[in-house]
């Protein structure tokens, strides 16, 4: 196992995460302003809301199958009879549909966001970069399934799982290990990933964090008419 594979996913995921932590608690505590979407739905709404629905669907749906999938246990999914070659097929198929409809959202939102020209002199360079990452990260999720294609039988996955299960366990010399020799592919979607953490606190993913959770609860507002 070279160092290289060491430093990037053994290493650089705990780095990757200090700073996120670190990075949106600053954020949060002295620019509390900056923390929102920034949201251009004044300056065009029609393509912001096709857009948005779908890449929120679909990213919400991903994420919840990333969390699923690579932190439970396979013991666990063998006690319901799930064998690792049956999770591949599932991930596959749930993860093909549910990536394309992000991948359709997200595409309305850059060709918005670049070729609007109210909407592209109202962002930053920031939101720019961060929408091309989650672009990028997304199509090699998508091409990620190609390369499943090509073993039926789940090893691949299970190192995957080996590695963020390690790497929760902070084991992070047998998490580089279980993900050094799988496909080139694989590997630069969980650097990126990790990448993506880095510049959260950074960015308007801040906003992720903020799920106005409270209004399922809250009273309803009395609006009187006159």
């Amino acid at each position: 196992m070279s160092y290289l594979n060491t430093l990037m996913f053994g290493i650089y995921p705990y780095i990757a995460l200090a700073i996120f932590v670190i990075g949106s608690i600053i954020r949060y505590d002295r620019e509390q302003y900056t923390w929102k979407t920034g949201s251009s739905q004044l300056l065009e709404s029609k393509q912001l809301k096709k857009g948005s629905r779908a890449f929120h669907v679909g990213i919400i749906m991903v994420l919840m199958g990333h969390f699923v999938g690579l932190l439970t246990p396979a013991e666990l999914w063998h006690i319901v009879g799930i064998e690792a070659s049956h999770k591949q097929l599932i991930a596959m198929g749930l993860g093909g549909v549910f990536g394309v409809i992000c991948f359709y959202g997200l595409t309305i939102l850059i060709k918005r966001r670049l070729y609007n020209p109210r909407v592209r002199a109202t962002s930053s360079t920031m939101d720019i970069a961060i929408l091309l990452l989650l672009y990028v990260q997304l199509i090699l999720g998508l091409l990620s399934i190609f390369v499943s294609a090509g073993h039926m039988d789940g090893a691949e996955m299970l190192k995957l799982m080996s590695w963020a299960q390690n790497m929760v366990t902070f084991d992070g010399t047998e998490a580089a290990a279980a993900i050094a020799d799988v496909h080139w592919i694989y590997k630069l979607h969980v650097f990126l990933g990790m990448t993506l953490f880095v510049v959260f606190p950074f960015s308007r993913l801040v906003h992720v964090a903020s799920v106005p959770i409270q209004y399922l609860s809250r009273s309803y507002q009395v609006v009187r008419s006159k």
